[in-house]
Formats: structure tokens, sequence, C-alpha cells
């Protein structure tokens, strides 16, 4: 898949993913608009009806003191001290006395109107029918003729001059009705406040802003881990094609050397000269042997699993392991006027683990130092203890690595560029069959490198092995 195919794929889900997240962020703000409006009607329509219940409370009262006052006035004048005849209060008279007892309770103060208790009691039961929280709602009577509040929550006031700043948390709400209003100026307001209604707006969409918050995570989360793959296939596919072509080179050098080498014993003049019969003969065992040790190396790595490998545990002295390593990387090391130096300070160095793979393990890491080492390579090995284990550093001046190549150099087939140098050979495999065998073993390794100055691997190996 080629990189703009990645990337329009990658900007068309980054699209739909932000155009979800706008959606549902309108959905949620929609929300929360008619959440509050209905709150808002419903604490009104509250208020409206527990003031309606005080009025309906003093109409009551007037009807009670007109009936009662109209029937002893008509007993009175009967002489009987009762009333003796039908009340008419739709006569003249009737009509004329309810308009006085009315003109005397609208005259009245308005804190003697109203009855508290029955008004904190009604709003209340009218804010719990309505699903409102009545303990979180503050509320009050303002008495517009006298300008200060004479109820607070049901408790009555008594202030004298204007006490708005004391309330000014009711003053600013937009939640107030008329009370005992006779159609013409209220002669004072019932007024309510809600100090936490954000957060009953909030819990009002909860489940939906967490279920929109879930799937917008769930979607991302999947969004990045596509990404990662589509990036990593891409990456294991380039690795997979240069892992061919330099298997490819690998073994062509040694079939074209045998061809060579067949050719020319055929020839008569070589034919008749037994020394260079068998020095071909040589050659041919050798370019042989060369391609068997590639083929045995990628097998081995294909049939490498940290889970399925199975360990042949001994006890393994690093030290001795080392000794012989450095032996063995000396031969090719000092031909190329090259040194190796071991600085084997461990002590004790016998570690429980597999001597054939830690051997290999600590021969990679040599082979590489000296393959991407310049003329005169400088290998220094050097072990040590820990608090964990065994630690074995093996350091060259070589080439070294970038950042971005120390981040890539233990996966399967991935190679350090080496620019113009052609000479580096290869599968990309040493360094994670390193990262293998480390890992089966329990143990860490890390690399510290710089371009132009080197690069130093560190190996930490336990002493035990975990028991199974």
């Amino acid at each position: 898949m080629s990189k703009r195919t990645i990337y329009l794929i990658v900007g068309l889900i980054f699209l739909a993913i932000l155009g979800v997240i706008i959606l549902q962020t309108s959905l949620i703000r929609t929300a929360m608009v008619l959440n509050e409006q209905r709150y808002d009607d419903a604490l009104r329509d509250r208020l409206i009806k527990a003031a309606d219940g005080q009025e309906q409370r003093e109409e009551d009262l007037i009807d009670r003191e007109v009936i009662n006052s109209y029937a002893n006035r008509r007993g009175e004048k009967d002489g009987s001290g009762s009333a003796t005849s039908p009340l008419d209060l739709g006569s003249i008279a009737g009509v004329s006395y309810q308009f006085e007892v009315r003109a005397r309770f609208a005259n009245e103060p308005l804190s003697r109107r109203i009855d508290n208790t029955s008004l904190d009691r009604e709003l209340r039961a009218e804010l719990e029918q309505a699903n409102l929280d009545a303990t979180d709602i503050q509320y009050g009577v303002y008495d517009a003729r006298e300008e200060k509040f004479i109820i607070r929550n049901g408790r009555r006031l008594s202030v004298s001059g204007s006490d708005t700043l004391r309330h000014e948390d009711l003053m600013q709400s937009p939640y107030r009705v008329a009370i005992m209003s006779d159609g013409g100026q209220a002669p004072g307001y019932l007024i309510a406040y809600n100090p936490r209604k954000d957060r009953w707006l909030f819990e009002s969409i909860w489940w939906n802003l967490a279920a929109s918050l879930l799937f917008v995570a769930i979607i991302l989360g999947c969004f990045i881990y596509t990404i990662y793959v589509i990036l990593f296939q891409n990456k294991l596919a380039t690795m997979k094609t240069d892992f061919i072509n330099n298997m490819t080179h690998e073994f062509k050098t040694p079939i074209a050397t045998i061809s060579l080498a067949t050719d020319s014993i055929n020839s008569p003049k070589i034919l008749g000269n037994p020394d260079k019969v068998q020095r071909f003969i040589k050659i041919i065992k050798q370019e042989n042997k060369r391609m068997n040790d590639q083929v045995e190396k990628v097998l081995q790595m294909a049939k490498l699993d940290k889970n399925k490998l199975k360990l042949n545990l001994t006890e393994v002295d690093i030290n001795e392991v080392v000794s012989d390593a450095a032996l063995f990387i000396s031969l090719q090391v000092e031909p190329r006027e090259g040194s190796v130096e071991t600085r084997l300070e461990a002590n004790p160095a016998e570690i429980e683990g597999d001597l054939t793979h830690i051997s290999s393990m600590i021969n990679n890491l040599l082979d590489n130092a000296n393959k991407y080492s310049p003329e005169k390579p400088k290998i220094i090995i050097s072990t040590r203890n820990v608090s964990k284990g065994v630690e074995i550093t093996i350091r060259d001046h070589g080439l070294g690595m970038s950042r971005e190549a120390r981040k890539n150099i233990f996966d399967r087939f991935y190679r350090v560029h080496t620019g113009d140098r052609h000479d580096v050979k290869g599968f990309g495999l040493g360094l994670s069959y390193v990262k293998t065998i480390t890992d089966v073993h329990h143990g860490t390794i890390n690399v510290k490198s710089e371009l132009g100055k080197g690069s130093s691997f560190i190996v930490t190996l336990p002493y035990r092995q975990p028991q199974q």
C-alpha cells in the first residue's frame, strides 16, 4: 500500500471521527438547552400553582367572612340575633359588601395575607411532584411595597427597611411570579433560585454524555489501532522485501562462486593439477557451508518463539563464554588490524541459562560490532555484577546508529542503513535473535549509540530463572 493511499485513509477516518464528535456535541448541547427550558417551565409552573394556592386561601377567607358578616347583619336586622332569612349575596348590597371586604384584605400588609406554613408545604409538594429537588431550591416572598423579603424558605423574616442585599441570589433570579395580584400592580412576588441548577442539568444528560464519550473513545481507539496496524504492515512489507533482496544476494554470491569453481574443475588444465582441484573443492565446501549457515539461521528464526522455545538450563559461566567468543572474533578482527579487549569483573559469573543460545547471542553481538566498524575495529567486552544478575557490555567504536535506528534494531528483518557502504551483509535477524534469547531468559537488553562514535549493547541476565 502506497503512502498516499495510507494518508488518504487516515484523513478520511479522521474527518469521519471529527464529524461524529461535532454532531454528538451539537446533540448534547441541544439536549442541554431543551432540559433547561423544561426545567424553567416546570419551576415557573410550580411557583404559579403555589401562588394560586395562597390566593385561593385568601378567597376562601373572604368568602367565609362575607357570608358570616352578612348573615349576622341580616339577623340583627330581624332582631333575632341570627340569620333567619336566606342570604342573598347576589344582591346589590351583597356585592357591595364583598368589594368592601376584598378592599380591606387588599390593604392588609402582605405578611398578614400569606401563610408561610401552608405556602412552604404546598410549594415543596409541587416541586416534588415535578421531580425537582425541593431541598436544593431556595425561595422567598418579596413585598414590593415594603421593598423587603418577608418569607425565606418557610420562615418569616422580621426586618425593617430594604434587605435585598442579603437576598441577592433571589433578587437576581429569573424565576418569579406575582402573588396576591388583583389584576393591578402586584403587591409582591414569589421568587425561587436553585444554586445547583447546573448540576441538575448535567445529571439529566449524564448517561448520554457518558455513552457518547465511551463510544467516541472506542472509535478513537480503533482508529489509532487501525493506523498502527496499517503502518506496521507497511513497514513489515518493506522489511520483508529488503529481506528477500538480501537473501537473494547472499545466496547468489556463493552459488556463482560454486558454479565458477565447478567449471574450473571441469577444465582440462585444472584436472591435471591436483593442488588446484583441491583448492576449488575447498572453495565449494566453504561456500556450501556458508549457504547452509544462512539457511539454518533463517529456519532458526522461523522456529524461535519465546512462548514455545524450550531452554536447556545449566550453570553457565559468563566469563568463560565471553572469553571463548572474544577469541573467536579476534580471528576476524586482527587481520583488519583491530583489537578485542575483555574486562571480566563479574564474580561470581555463574548464571542459570542455556549455554548454546547464550553463546550464540554473544557471538551475534560481537559479529555486529565487527561488521559495523570501519578499519581497525576496537571492541571492548566487559562483565560485572549487578543486583539482579550479571551484566555484559559489548562496546565498539564503529558507525553508530541514529535515534530512529535504535527504535527498530530488534525488529526482524530490519537492517541499519550504512550509507555508501555495501560490504555489511546479513538478513537483519541477528539482533532480533539476541532480543528473543534475552527475553526468554527473563533478562534485559539496552543500547546506547551515537552516529560516528560507536555503540554499546548492555545485556543483563538473572542469576536464576523463575520456576515455571
